[in-house]
């Protein structure tokens, strides 16, 4: 291969790590040629387009990387330097708050922390104490959106050595939980947050130690450690570039400070997309999925969950982020409807559209091959004859919905006339259930028996759910007419 040409792989590479990490499928195994031109033409269009010197691209489905593609030189300078690969490093920039997040998330799943803390009880001498954690995670504490002091992407964070020369006379710019407001100080908090609760460990060093080892991300560090891609701008009316600085930017780190590789982020996309028990289970990465302050603009096509940005495209609703730091470009998405994620990598300040790249990489795969789903298997045993006699047809008065018994032991109630409420139920270990979506989320599903032990009735939240429609019973609320139905 001539140094400075495109590459371009399409071998399945990384599948994956630990219990999750299974066989894939054989139609996963490789895309189509059809489907490897279109992401390649894609990238090759981007990278021309946005005038970037490198472009990196892949594509993650089914617990692996699928595509990896690399355009132009990292170096930047004409007329050759060394083609981006899935191995080299570029900056990430704001990507870095979703591996914080994480951290973050471990340890409210530990028991160490709620999201509803005030950040106060946890963190001495904070600008906003009464702004909770989880507020922090969505940047809706109202905090300042930039750290004080000389644009700090670009100047060394020695620049701030104590949690307070991040914060101006005015820290604080909007009340904490109206609205969204982006806030790079607010990370450096949490990353700070971390360090407290673990002991004094550095945040980076958790990170390693908790997230990145267990992944098998040994190319995404603090600094950039070779092959990594220089970082340039470029000038706006002409092909030059200019070389931009990589400052290690300190207690602000938490913010923007990684370096990764596509291999690398491809593992994170594949963790984002189905978890994994030794870092965070799906449920909580389905939880940081979840929008977290109201969108804004009438059309709400994007959002902030806890940690992760959320953006919806030609129907579909894509969690992850996008990054930017002087001389460098990123984009993750993942998909967890399609099990696909799509990942750009630029060694540039500006120009290329990366969010929409990174989206359309994995649209292309969603498009031209429609994720093939599981194959359906009976539950694991031992079935329980109670939880099946109560599956079938129940109503709310005279509204029909279907309860169905899913793996686990839980619980599915779904409308069956067009109008209703849709919610899946945990089982409790006294005997209830507990909504987990939908109008339920957070309520209680009970089983009303009769004395002779036969059930009554469900009682949901108030709701009564009976065997037929208003069937003559006492616990229909305000009674049945004792004519019944007529015509």
């Amino acid at each position: 291969m001539t140094i400075g040409e495109p590459t371009e792989s399409h071998e399945p590479g990384w599948a994956g790590h630990g219990p999750e990490a299974a066989a894939v499928p054989g139609e996963f195994a490789e895309l189509l040629p059809g489907t490897r031109r279109a992401l390649l033409h894609r990238l090759a269009v981007g990278q021309a387009e946005g005038r970037a010197p490198s472009l990196m691209g892949a594509v993650v489905r089914g617990r692996r990387t699928v595509w990896t593609a690399g355009r132009g030189s990292v170096e930047g300078e004409a007329p050759h330097g060394e083609a981006p690969h899935g191995e080299v490093q570029y900056r990430i920039g704001s990507l870095t708050k979703t591996f914080v997040a994480v951290l973050v998330m471990r340890l409210r799943d530990e028991g160490l922390l709620r999201l509803e803390d005030p950040v106060g009880r946890h963190l001495d001498g904070t600008p906003v104490p009464d702004a909770t954690i989880a507020q922090l995670l969505a940047h809706s504490s109202g905090l300042t959106a930039e750290a004080r002091g000389p644009w700090w992407e670009r100047t060394a964070g020695a620049l701030r050595p104590e949690p307070a020369d991040l914060f101006g006379e005015r820290p604080q710019r909007l009340p904490a939980g109206r609205r969204h407001h982006y806030s790079n100080p607010g990370y450096a908090l949490l990353g700070a947050l971390v360090e407290r609760l673990r002991g004094g460990t550095p945040w980076g060093e958790v990170l390693r130690h908790e997230v990145l080892e267990p992944l098998g991300m040994g190319r995404t560090t603090l600094g950039p450690e070779r092959p990594y891609a220089s970082g340039w701008a470029v000038h706006p009316w002409a092909d030059a570039v200019l070389p931009e600085p990589a400052e290690d930017t300190g207690l602000m780190g938490p913010a923007g400070q990684l370096w990764s590789t596509a291999e690398d982020l491809c593992r994170w996309a594949a963790f984002l997309l189905r978890g994994d028990e030794r870092v965070l289970g799906a449920a909580s990465l389905a939880e940081m999925r979840r929008p977290a302050v109201p969108p804004e603009g009438n059309a709400w096509d994007a959002g902030y969950g806890l940690g992760l940005q959320l953006v919806r495209r030609e129907g579909r609703l894509l969690a992850g982020h996008v990054g930017s730091m002087p001389g460098f470009l990123a984009a993750l998405w993942t998909d967890p409807e399609e099990d696909v994620a799509g990942i750009v990598l630029a060694n540039c300040t500006s120009g290329p559209a990366v969010a929409a790249l990174a989206a359309e990489l994995a649209g292309i795969v969603s498009e031209l091959e429609p994720r093939i789903p599981e194959p359906w298997r009976p539950m694991p045993g031992p079935l329980d004859p109670e939880l099946l006699a109560l599956t079938g047809p129940w109503y709310w008065g005279a509204n029909p919905h279907l309860l169905r018994l899913r793996a686990g032991g839980g619980l599915e109630l779904t409308p069956l006339s067009g109008t209703g409420r849709l919610s899946r139920f945990r089982a409790e270990e006294d005997g209830t259930w507990t909504g987990l979506d939908g109008y339920y989320a957070g309520e209680t599903l009970r089983v009303v028996r009769e004395q002779d032990g036969s059930v009554s009735h469900l009682d949901l939240a108030t709701f009564v759910f009976t065997r037929g429609p208003y069937e003559p019973s006492e616990a229909v609320p305000g009674g049945v007419d004792p004519q019944g139905w007529r015509v």
